[in-house]
């Protein structure tokens, strides 16, 4: 005799068997990150601080959340502006020279070493002859072509704005444009480059153009970052692929740096203490004068940072493990602090993790060689 019974509890076994098999290949399938607590914790920072992702599933993901990538072999000049090999050689010519300042002591690369990540290794830049302190740190122009908006305040839309602003103000390299146009066209070498890549003598707007091209010219591809993103997953070691599951999980740093340049172009405010000579700096509430933005500064690039200390606006970390500490305490006190600032609760292991997986994003650093500056006209001989 035929148990039905036993047959229908079977068959009902089988299928929830099955059904959780599926369930399993089906999470599997759609990809080897998988959130838990989505709905005791809905907010998009706490979800992303509790995806779960192992090394195995790591080296099997095509993207990565906040769509962190390599950098693109190309970039992109506006029209008004081309890149052509002449107007690069000026570009740099001027960037390097001091003439462009005031008292003819005051270079664009000044501010920006070369040797010191494209900024200057001080907390806070001096000003114009040395005598003042500025209120901010000099950001590195590495990868600077990336920015959507330039500054710490974003005061500036394009690189060419961002070139000719510092040749300006007076607390940095102090140059009323009329007379620097005056002093650059009566360098003849000058005034022939001028005329060879714009059509004209020198302007400030030219100047401005000319700088800001070779500054397009300053990227850092092929970091251990980005050849592991494009398949060569030995690229990064097993630390540094603990500390990009933590940068995109646990840390959630990618809420703020994301993107090619690991920056999204946008203004937070962290809860820094004010440090330097100024009483408050208001950041982009400067700009904007909207209340939420006040103490509100642009997301720096992560790109090459271990070069580049030390960090933050107001230059107030030396080392990159202060920086850790104070994001994973939940950032400082201000009633105006990001939401996304929140206490990470990393372990010392995963400190060390995480800062190893910041140093592989250092690229190929450009190979500068320093221009032969042109020489000013001579005085005829009686």
């Amino acid at each position: 005799m035929v148990n039905l019974k036993a047959i229908r509890t079977g068959f009902l076994c089988s299928i929830l068997f099955v059904g959780l098999v599926s369930l399993g290949l089906l999470i599997l399938s759609a990809g080897p990150v998988r959130s838990i607590d989505t709905v005791v914790h809905p907010d998009a920072v706490q979800k992303a601080r509790r995806t779960l992702i192992t090394l195995e599933a790591l080296d099997t993901m095509a993207k990565l959340p906040g769509d962190i990538a390599p950098l693109p072999e190309e970039v992109i000049a506006p029209k008004e502006n081309p890149v052509t090999p002449a107007k690069v050689e000026l570009g740099k010519m001027l960037f390097f020279d001091p003439r462009l300042s005031g008292n003819d002591h005051w270079a664009c690369s000044t501010c920006h070493n070369p040797s010191l990540g494209f900024s200057d290794g001080m907390a806070r830049s001096l000003g114009f002859g040395d005598e003042t302190e500025l209120g901010r740190h000099a950001p590195t122009i590495l990868n600077i072509a990336y920015n959507t908006t330039q500054f710490w305040d974003g005061r500036a839309a394009t690189l060419e704005e961002q070139a000719m602003a510092p040749i300006q103000a007076a607390r940095e390299m102090n140059s009323i444009p009329k007379d620097l146009e005056k002093k650059i066209n009566a360098i003849p070498e000058y005034k022939e480059r001028f005329m060879k890549v714009f059509g004209e003598p020198a302007t400030l707007p030219n100047i401005g153009k000319a700088i800001a091209t070779f500054e397009r010219t300053l990227v850092t591809r092929d970091s251990a970052f980005d050849r592991y993103m494009k398949g060569d997953k030995n690229g990064l070691t097993t630390q540094e692929k603990r500390g990009l599951i933590l940068f995109i999980s646990k840390a959630a740093c990618t809420q703020c740096h994301n993107g090619i340049n690991f920056t999204d172009n946008q203004f937070h405010s962290l809860g820094l203490p004010q440090v330097g000579p100024l009483k408050e700096d208001l950041g982009r509430f400067g700009i904007t004068k909207n209340e939420r933005d006040r103490r509100a500064f642009k997301t720096p690039t992560l790109r090459n940072v271990s070069l580049t200390p030390p960090f933050m606006h107001n230059g107030i970390f030396k080392t990159l493990e202060e920086v850790i500490d104070f994001y994973n305490k939940g950032g400082g006190d201000d009633p105006n602090k990001s939401e996304k600032i929140l206490k990470l609760n990393l372990t010392d292991q995963e400190k060390e993790d995480l800062i190893a997986f910041l140093k592989s994003l250092t690229g190929n650093l450009p190979i500068i060689s320093y221009p032969q500056l042109p020489q000013a006209a001579t005085a005829s001989k009686r």
